[in-house]
């Protein structure tokens, strides 16, 4: 059985073991969130083929859709964000406050 690594405050802060954790956690949730919406998409224009003539129907699929909508769009400023945290590890400087410099700490980076 192979023991999961989990960053230690006795290594060095950001060490290389530090950041490929980081970045893999990051690269595993930007896929897991990839996958998510992708099937989300694929059955929103499935059931849009599908339409209600009822009125009610409609109106019910209209709101249910839009909500879809609104967590797509949350989920893609999510991805953004990704993004901009693995560009960060590739740059040094993930795992520090952008305004002060100061290391935000390994507990609270493992919680986000």
């Amino acid at each position: 059985m192979v023991k999961k690594y989990i960053p230690s405050e006795k290594e060095k802060y950001m060490c290389e073991k530090h950041k490929a954790f980081f970045k893999k956690k990051l690269i595993e949730w930007k896929d897991e969130i990839i996958k998510s919406n992708s099937k989300s998409l694929y059955l929103n224009n499935v059931d849009h083929e599908i339409s209600s003539p009822d009125i009610v129907d409609q109106a019910s699929s209209h709101t249910e859709k839009t909500v879809e909508m609104r967590t797509i769009n949350r989920q893609i400023k999510l991805l953004s964000k990704i993004d901009k945290a693995i560009k960060r590890i590739n740059d040094n400087t993930y795992g520090y406050c952008e305004e002060t410099s100061e290391p935000i700490g390994l507990k609270r980076l493992i919680a986000r």
